[in-house]
């Protein structure tokens, strides 16, 4: 599966119990993503956007806000002059989940 085919699935409604990834299922998903980060702890996925000002930090802020809404699964955002951090996480599963990499996914093909 390539972050196209990522990028091409819904997020599936969190429900109670789910379970969050395996260690060994978020290194072979990490691959099919470019420029995310994976935390030391393996829960959550960032990617840190640079602009040149502020406007275009809010833009992307925005952006990730509305796809985290149409989703039905949001991402921690922080933003300044010049930057934009988007992180996934799934809080319910206490980690990360596949609809962390499709979101991220997403958010790479609307800014290609």
């Amino acid at each position: 599966m390539s972050s196209c085919d990522l990028a091409s699935k819904e997020c599936e409604p969190c429900k109670g119990g789910i379970a969050p990834m395996t260690p060994e299922e978020i290194d072979l998903m990490m691959p099919r993503l470019q420029g995310w980060t994976l935390s030391d702890d393996k829960t959550s996925l960032r990617r840190r956007f640079a602009f040149k000002g502020f406007l275009k930090a809010v833009e992307m802020a925005n952006l990730a806000a509305w796809l985290g809404n149409k989703q039905g699964h949001h991402p921690d955002i922080a933003f300044g002059w010049g930057y934009c951090e988007v992180t996934f996480t799934t809080h319910e599963a206490g980690g990360l989940t596949e609809n962390d990499f499709i979101c991220a996914a997403r958010l790479d093909a609307l800014v290609a």
